[in-house]
């Protein structure tokens, strides 16, 4: 009977770590921006953390990791073995295209997350300087054409979907560009602006810029036209069949449990739809995709078989 009872009582005694462990979240949550402060995804991603940490009862801290393509964040997850729901990050289109760039990648998209929820995509532009002499795309090509090699662009990262597309679009044309890649958009923006490029591929953060009227827009990248900038045609009524939104979302490290999923999901699909958030998607012209942990997974593992095909079409590689 002692025995027992003293069996009964380590038991309950172990209980309690395990209820205790069972909490969720029981601190701070780390949400980790893999772009530099100051661009769309950092903006709405505040916003996301801000909204969804009033809801969970815990703060979401935004640590912003810029570099390595975008794909620090994912380097993160994919080594975070407590899989306990603190630590999730925003996952770009690169993650599902550098795996295919590298011999030996530090990450799989199909094995090392658990994906949580979609949540937009980005607009893109290709962007000169308002006192270059290209006054629209078409003469923007035929100088590059001339000039093999000689006209830069800048995206932010070897691998960006800003880099692919460009890419595409200079074999389409028998063109060779210059890229020269940064470490976010604002560094992008500066070199344009200082001259150190001759054009910028990169997201609606350049949206003032294009306002103060200190850059020229020569096409978007969606498959519309913009609600902000409708004068700007798009790459398919330039007679260039892309459409590249670069669609993102949230994901943790693989193998967290079903409830800690529900708890984020619910909590940032609340936060995704909040008037706050619409405002600052409104703000970049980034549309609402919303996607659950299941359709996402199944977006992210069909979205990892088109990027690399893109890639290996392309003969791209990066070591």
């Amino acid at each position: 009977m002692i025995r027992r009872r003293a069996a009964l009582g380590l038991g309950a005694a172990l209980a309690v770590p395990r209820l205790a462990r069972a909490a969720f979240p029981d601190r701070p949550i780390r949400l980790v921006v893999p772009l530099a402060p100051g661009g769309p995804t950092d903006a709405h991603g505040r916003v996301l953390a801000e909204i969804a940490g009033r809801i969970l009862g815990q703060p979401v801290v935004v640590e912003n990791r810029t570099g390595a393509s975008a794909t620090l964040g994912a380097q993160m997850l994919a080594t975070d073995t407590r899989a306990d729901g603190h630590l999730v990050g925003l996952l770009p289109a690169t993650v599902f295209r550098l795996p295919a760039m590298q011999r030996r990648s530090s990450f799989d998209p199909l094995r090392d997350f658990t994906y949580v929820i979609h949540l937009t995509g980005y607009t893109y532009y290709v962007a000169v300087r308002a006192d270059s002499p290209w006054q629209d795309w078409g003469q923007f090509l035929a100088h590059a054409k001339a000039h093999p090699g000689k006209v830069s662009y800048g995206t932010p990262g070897v691998g960006s979907s800003l880099h692919i597309t460009m890419e595409r679009i200079a074999a389409l044309h028998g063109i060779e560009f210059l890229h020269v890649p940064f470490r976010g958009g604002s560094d992008n923006f500066q070199a344009l602006l200082g001259g150190q490029i001759q054009a910028v591929a990169d997201s609606s953060g350049m949206a003032p810029l294009v306002e103060e009227g200190k850059f020229r827009l020569l096409n978007t990248w969606g498959a519309e036209r913009t609600k902000r900038f409708p004068a700007v045609p798009t790459l398919r009524e330039l007679g260039i069949d892309i459409v590249s939104n670069a669609p993102y979302g949230l994901a943790g490290p693989r193998g967290m449990a079903p409830e800690v999923v529900r708890a984020l999901h619910d909590a940032f699909r609340t936060a995704l739809f909040d008037p706050a958030s619409q405002q600052a998607l409104d703000r970049f012209d980034m549309p609402l995709l919303y996607l659950g942990p299941a359709e996402y997974d199944g977006f992210a593992r069909r979205l990892f078989e088109e990027e690399g095909a893109a890639v290996r079409a392309l003969g791209l590689r990066i070591d």
